[in-house]
């Protein structure tokens, strides 16, 4: 079937996430048929390169053959059990493969080290497991009271209704408020639009500041706070400044409260190391990890809890974390992750990332000098986002219906590549192992676009 048959299908019957469908009939879908490598390619037989890993979740690129024979294997075996009842050997191979590799990414001096791991299908809900259990974990340790979680404005955990709970973007998030529970927000480390309007030299981090003034007068409400360590992704690639991640573990020791690290977007050597936290030698009391977790092939999530917090639900039947899900621990799932944590050390993913890390970085410092409308240029490691400005000087944005993130995109997609904008910034995530010469001319493809569209 052709890609004209094919779209005019998908609009009859296909509800598209995140996309206003009014829009999306009026035009021509792609529709994407095969993959390999870095690349997809469309029912027109046309390749694109994947330069956002098919939403972030794709590392080692499509159709990699130690992942694609790991799942052929597995599927001769068994393709699911259920955890409930019984336990499954691929989920326990990898819960001590995850468990050995945390304690070896994530090292802090006195903290215990992360050790049981439950397994769900993504991103929101291995948030929703988080957010439960710290919510449980004190009503067994006999602390009444502590409803309400602290996040971030601007934040994104996914689209779950406790995830949205504890997200911040409006645009997103403001039509379910009434469905919602309490949470306190502490403003974004977004140092190039600060929302208290100073400025990153002189401001001594006074959105951390803030951030401890709600906990000074809330700790007795607040179970846990919840952060993407180093990038906020879906709410803009905003990247916080060094210390910050440390300033805010420090903040939930000292006022008592669980600290959640939502690393389903930063983990799995995106932000150049194994895991975010590393970077700032923190150790959250609870970890959610999904995306790369696979390589992209099969949906699979986790959220790691230390023995302090696993414990508190041992004892009686009203002491059981009553959560799960049908495909908890799925056997194919838990084969591709076995698969993708292998091909890190065979391949040594990265330390060959580094040298991409640095070429994207030069990258975004050309981009900003030389674009009258590049207003600001953000990574942590090997995530990136370039925001688009109709006044370089004065940081006006452009309005929302000139759409100029979503042109600029269109445009190069007709240069083989495919990005999505956040609004008017432009991710840059390929998978981790894109060559040196892709990148670099997936990057200067879209320089072209952002100059012929913006000026």
């Amino acid at each position: 079937m052709d890609n004209r048959a094919l779209g005019q299908l998908d609009k009859l019957n296909v509800w598209h996430p995140f996309t206003q469908m009014r829009d999306w009939v009026a035009g021509t879908p792609i529709v994407i048929t095969e993959g390999s490598g870095c690349f997809i390619k469309d029912a027109r037989g046309r390749w694109y390169l994947d330069g956002v890993s098919s939403l972030w979740v794709n590392i080692f690129g499509h159709r990699k053959k130690e992942i694609d024979d790991a799942i052929k294997a597995q599927l001769d075996k068994i393709a699911h059990a259920t955890l409930l009842g019984l336990a499954g050997e691929q989920s326990i191979l990898l819960a001590v493969r995850l468990v050995k590799l945390l304690g070896k990414s994530l090292v802090s001096q006195g903290r215990p080290p992360l050790t049981k791991v439950f397994y769900s299908d993504n991103g929101s809900t291995a948030v929703e497991v988080a957010l439960k259990m710290a919510f449980q974990y004190w009503l067994h340790k006999g602390v009444t009271g502590k409803n309400a979680f602290l996040s971030l404005n601007r934040a994104y955990h996914g689209d779950t209704l406790g995830a949205v709970s504890v997200g911040g973007i409006d645009i997103f998030h403001s039509t379910f408020n009434p469905l919602l529970f309490k949470t306190f927000k502490s403003p974004a480390p977004y140092c190039y639009r600060c929302e208290l309007g100073l400025e990153p030299a002189s401001c001594a981090m006074a959105c951390l500041s803030e951030m401890e003034k709600i906990l000074k007068e809330h700790a007795n409400e607040t179970a846990a706070v919840i952060i993407e360590p180093k990038m906020q992704a879906a709410g803009g690639m905003i990247a916080a400044p060094e210390g910050f991640l440390r300033g805010v573990h420090g903040l939930c020791a000292k006022y008592g409260v669980i600290f959640i690290a939502d690393e389903i977007a930063t983990g799995f050597g995106r932000t150049g190391g194994m895991f975010a936290c590393g970077a700032e030698e923190v150790v959250p009391d609870i970890m959610c990890l999904s995306k790369g977790i696979t390589g992209g092939y099969l949906p699979l999530a986790v959220t790691v809890a230390t023995d302090e917090i696993y414990n508190a639900f041992l004892g009686d039947v009203g002491q059981t974390f009553f959560h799960g899900h049908s495909y908890t621990g799925n056997a194919l799932a838990c084969a591709a992750a076995l698969a993708v944590l292998d091909l890190f050390e065979t391949e040594d993913t990265l330390n060959q990332l580094r040298p991409k890390i640095e070429i994207l970085a030069q990258w975004l410092k050309r981009i900003l000098h030389i674009c009258g409308h590049v207003g600001d240029v953000r990574s942590a490691g090997f995530m990136a986002g370039v925001e688009l400005v109709r006044d370089k000087k004065t940081r006006e944005a452009y309005p929302a219906d000139e759409k100029m993130g979503w042109r600029v995109v269109l445009d190069v997609r007709e240069k083989g590549v495919f990005l999505r904008p956040l609004g008017d910034c432009i991710v840059i995530m390929p998978p981790l192992v894109i060559s040196e010469d892709n990148l670099s001319a997936m990057l200067q493809r879209l320089e072209e676009s952002i100059i012929n569209v913006t000026e």
